[in-house]
């Protein structure tokens, strides 16, 4: 997704150990998430009013649906 871009989380496909960090930064199915960035290392995303970097590998298990 581009910086700027929208979306809901549908799915996350994550071992228990990833699953557990990625729920614990307040990421689960049916949040919005927004791209803030991209620059070729981690994503930067806002989540409930917080801004993220998420690594590309864990960026990878969050399945999410454009807005």
């Amino acid at each position: 997704m581009p910086p700027g871009s929208r979306g809901r989380v549908v799915r996350i496909e994550a071992g228990t150990r990833a699953l557990r960090r990625i729920v614990e930064m307040g990421i689960t199915p049916g949040t919005i998430i927004e791209v803030v960035g991209s620059y070729g290392g981690p994503i930067l995303v806002r989540v409930r009013g917080t801004v993220l970097a998420l690594g590309r590998g864990v960026a990878r298990k969050i399945l999410v649906e454009p807005l």
